[in-house]
């Protein structure tokens, strides 16, 4: 085996073995796959082969076993049904040639089942594809297809969920900090100042609170979990450290554990609120391979309910002439314009303010941004101003 090929078998043995503990014990990928990289000396480049292989099997699952359970009997076991994902991953969507593909992924796979992964493989390997379904060819489950077909239209939807079937851009802003375009977006949205109070209510791991906070402004920055704050507190210091950003500026982030329904403030004491509002993610699906197979359809109400006692707690923090800003990194009707139909009748006095110009879409009385309209995560924003 040549020098090239030893360091390709040894990605995907870090892919395995992530994939498998994934799938098996319910880990999250962003946790699962560091923690796989760490215990080896791959290469900068084999640690990006592996990264690949772990997110890209993860978002084309369905698809991949639909590929292979054309020429399965029986179901495999774990490690052996991840080698056929991982081999049919790199023969339909990375385009490896099949040789390498089918050769790697067999070296890589159970002993006691090479032979089984090989045959598979090789009639994947020169079997037409016709996938079946629209969910199937873009390895969705079918509820989130449905879901959103219905909510945004037949055309957008698929175009949004076939963008999320797309690797992220990684983009670093200019305090160090990696953040899609698209959250940026939205922590400019509040238009945050040099001297305002701001609260905001869901914030680890603080993006948009140390955005806002480079403006100038003090950000009251609270979650309900303490472990999330331990991350965001310790994002402010490594922000801090990087020289620019909120110190600079003069604005500050204080990060403290509070729950967003019950919040520890005098009301009306804020110019700005933001409600960066738990949700069911369906906008960053190309962020959070995993997250496709792990959010479930009874998950959308009960996040619109929460993200209600959400609007409805902040409605009483902000001062007059202030603003409430309230965003979702999902695209559901429910969870969006929803929650804009709830403000409009249960607090009637607050102002939209103008929708967000392109690639914001009006959305109710926010803005709504596809994945597809300017290549960053799915979201949706929503100002309203107290008189």
């Amino acid at each position: 085996m040549t020098t090239g090929s030893r360091v390709e078998a040894d990605a995907r043995v870090v892919a395995l073995e992530a994939l498998v503990r994934i799938e098996r014990d319910g880990a999250y990928a962003n946790l699962a796959l560091p923690a796989a990289l760490s215990r080896t000396d791959l290469s900068d480049r084999d640690r990006a082969f592996a990264t690949e292989l772990v997110y890209g099997t993860l978002r084309m699952r369905r698809a991949c076993d639909w590929l292979t359970d054309r020429f399965v009997r029986h179901p495999p076991d774990l490690p052996t049904r991840t080698a056929l994902r991982l081999g049919a991953y790199q023969l339909a969507f990375l385009g490896t040639p099949a040789h390498a593909a089918v050769g790697a992924t067999v070296a890589v796979a159970p002993e006691h089942t090479r032979p089984f992964v090989n045959a598979v493989l090789r009639r994947v390997a020169k079997a037409p594809v016709e996938f079946p379904d629209d969910a199937t060819r873009l390895s969705y489950p079918d509820w989130i297809v449905a879901r959103l077909a219905e909510d945004l239209g037949e055309a957008d939807a698929l175009a949004a969920l076939a963008h999320m079937d797309l690797a992220p851009r990684v983009r670093m802003r200019s305090d160090g900090y990696i953040q899609d375009e698209a959250s940026e977006w939205m922590a400019g949205l509040v238009g945050a100042a040099s001297g305002m109070r701001i609260a905001d209510l869901c914030a680890a791991p603080g993006g948009k609170a140390t955005a806002m906070a480079a403006t100038g402004a003090t950000v009251l920055a609270s979650d309900a979990r303490e472990t999330r704050v331990r991350t965001m507190s310790a994002n402010i210091e490594a922000i801090s450290k990087h020289g620019s950003g909120s110190d600079e500026s003069g604005g500050r982030t204080v990060a403290l554990v509070a729950d967003g329904r019950r919040p520890p403030y005098g009301a009306r004491s804020f110019e700005r609120v933001l409600v960066d509002a738990p949700c069911s993610g369906l906008g960053v699906l190309r962020r959070r391979p995993d997250a496709r197979w792990r959010v479930a359809p009874d998950d959308e109400p009960r996040l619109a309910a929460l993200q209600t006692e959400l609007v409805d707690a902040a409605v009483e923090l902000v001062a007059p002439g202030g603003w409430l800003v309230y965003g979702v990194c999902t695209l559901t009707r429910s969870e969006t314009i929803g929650i804009d139909e709830h403000l409009a009748e249960h607090h009637p006095s607050l102002e939209p303010l103008d929708t967000p110009p392109a690639p914001w879409r009006p959305h109710g009385r926010g803005g709504l941004l596809l994945p597809q309209d300017a290549d960053t995560d799915g979201m949706f924003v929503l100002r309203l101003r107290r008189p």
